[in-house]
């Protein structure tokens, strides 16, 4: 993640309400397909957080949410929001 850009923080009730129309490259962590299965882990066996850094079509943005399940092109959260993999920056945790 760029330590210049400092995120916007959202509920995850608002991803909704998100773009992620242009097609943009983004510096992804290399390690973020590591990040996306723990996080799914530890989102279904103890209900943990996680902080998301993702990017929609107005820049940089945080929330913390449970991360349910993952596939190849998106991650389901808690409530069935959706953010493209492709948007995702990197993914902390404390127990990661």
């Amino acid at each position: 993640m760029q330590a210049t850009l400092k995120p916007t923080l959202i509920d995850k009730e608002n991803i909704s309400t998100l773009n992620f129309r242009t097609k943009t490259s983004i510096q992804q962590h290399p390690q973020l397909m590591q990040q996306i299965k723990k996080a799914t882990r530890l989102g279904n066996g103890y209900r943990g957080k996680v902080l998301i850094y993702f990017e929609d079509d107005n820049g940089l943005k945080c929330v913390s949410t449970t991360i349910w399940a993952h596939g190849v092109k998106y991650i389901c959260l808690k409530g069935g929001v959706w953010i493209p993999i492709r948007r995702i920056v990197e993914i902390k945790s404390f127990h990661m």
